[in-house]
């Protein structure tokens, strides 16, 4: 089985021309995200996948896809743990929060990597990651706006 493959990634990067967050909520699959439970303070987001044609009409190759893999800057939260962002003794939040539907930044280096295998074909996992909240720098509404 691949983790992920080309042609996922650039079945995702196709449908977000037309509507990201669907697209994006729809490669992860209803059942996975309703399957899985997220514990603590983190936060579970499905990376950001590019259009694979730019506004200007450029084609992106494969390859450049898989770049958003791992260098990817945004993502769709799916789920939030049930402590995440509540103010303790270290972090004060300042009433600042994230909710499933939300798009927000973070520095790729900082979640842990994980994959939702699709739930038609058993492989071609769509990449995910899990972030503290205190790792999420902010929120923005157009997830293109930002790389």
């Amino acid at each position: 089985m691949t983790v992920t493959s080309s042609a996922k990634l650039s079945q995702i990067a196709a449908l977000s021309r037309e509507d990201a967050k669907t697209a994006h909520f729809n490669a992860v699959g209803a059942k996975n995200v309703e399957g899985f439970q997220v514990f603590h303070n983190l936060v579970l987001v499905a990376t950001y996948i590019r259009p694979e044609t730019t506004k200007g009409g450029i084609i992106r190759p494969d390859r450049n896809l898989a770049e958003d893999r791992f260098q990817g800057k945004v993502g769709l939260v799916l789920k939030v743990g049930p402590i995440a962002f509540k103010d303790d003794n270290v972090n004060k939040f300042g009433g600042r929060y994230v909710k499933p539907g939300d798009w927000v930044v973070y520095r790729a280096s900082d979640g842990h990597e994980l994959y939702f295998v699709d739930e038609s074909t058993g492989r071609d996992g769509t990449p995910c990651r899990l972030l503290e909240d205190i790792h999420i720098k902010g929120r923005v509404e157009a997830p293109e706006s930002v790389f």
